[in-house]
């Protein structure tokens, strides 16, 4: 009987001190998820008129002790025909809340042709995340966006077309700069060639070679466009890496803009269902990146 209890004892020990550091004594957590509505009325679809539509971003945020100031709109993909929120959206949110990084999810509206739609939402969550910077505890500096597939076009739209926003404006949001400080792309389209059924949901089917153009980012890159990590895997069958994060690449060295690709060996697109050592190596390299660009502190990088 007493070695009995012996062993049974020795089990419970051995078992509790085998439990995960967070069950035994959980971490701080940080606040609770918040949803919020980008536009107080009507969404604008960029020719003077409105959307009854409702976009949100859901803000998820470490919590204060853990926080280095870091930001990232999260865009999911879809296609641009719809959003693929949970592994590309509230998952990589909470990856990055654990790096001490805000993750805001931005649901963007879907084209159906409006071209500017997504663009326009995704510049609004910018110019939100900076108007709540000081109560989110985030430096304005410091705000990125990150895209997956037609969200990572929409990422490098948002990273090529911005503005230092309107001083008259009523809204005082709309007087912020819309310009991310960085941006991770990840398997992104890029260009008009780069994935026709992206391309038709986002300009229809008769778009004119000025608006191919305009939303082919590779040729809007500048020097003010801002430092970029890139990762595509090489056998990605549905969003070719080399007609897409290559030319994006080419065209940032060109401008001198601060910027890394990691070519994945393999994965596809989606990097082998968004797990496994492709998807673990994008993560690791895209933290050592703002490490080395000075927005994150090293140790979140680890």
């Amino acid at each position: 009987m007493h070695l009995y209890l012996s062993a049974l004892l020795s089990a419970i020990v051995l078992a509790f001190f085998s439990l995960p550091h967070s069950v035994i004594a959980d971490e701080p957590a940080g606040p609770a998820p918040e949803k919020i509505a980008l536009y107080p009325g009507d969404a604008p679809i960029g020719d003077g008129k409105f959307d009854p539509a409702k976009p949100v971003i859901t803000v998820h945020r470490p919590s204060p002790d853990k926080a280095n100031g870091a930001a990232m709109v999260i865009c999911p993909g879809g296609g641009y025909g719809g959003l693929v929120t949970g592994a590309e959206g509230h998952g990589i949110a909470d990856w990055l809340v654990k790096h001490g990084i805000a993750g805001i999810v931005l649901e963007y509206r879907l084209p159906r042709g409006r071209a500017f739609v997504p663009l326009l939402d995704a510049q609004r969550a910018i110019r939100t995340v900076r108007s709540n910077a000081k109560q989110w505890n985030i430096n304005p500096q410091h705000i990125g966006i990150i895209g997956f597939s037609a969200g990572g076009h929409l990422a490098s739209t948002a990273g090529t077309h911005f503005d230092a926003g309107d001083p008259k404006a009523q809204d005082p949001i709309d007087r912020l700069s819309c310009r991310p400080d960085f941006m991770v792309l990840i398997y992104p389209v890029i260009t008009a060639s780069g994935h026709r059924g992206s391309f038709t949901n986002l300009l229809g089917k008769n778009a004119t070679p000025e608006m191919q153009k305009l939303f082919s980012n590779e040729t809007q890159v500048t020097d003010q466009t801002p430092p970029a990590f890139l990762a595509h895997a090489k056998d990605d069958k549905v969003v070719s890496s080399d007609g897409n994060s290559k030319v994006f690449y080419e065209a940032l060295l060109a401008h001198k803009v601060p910027a890394e690709y990691l070519e994945l060996p393999h994965g596809g697109h989606g990097l082998n269902g968004y797990k496994g050592p492709m998807w673990d190596a994008w993560q690791a390299g895209s933290l050592k990146f703002l490490a080395a660009q000075g927005f994150i502190p090293q140790k979140d990088a680890e």
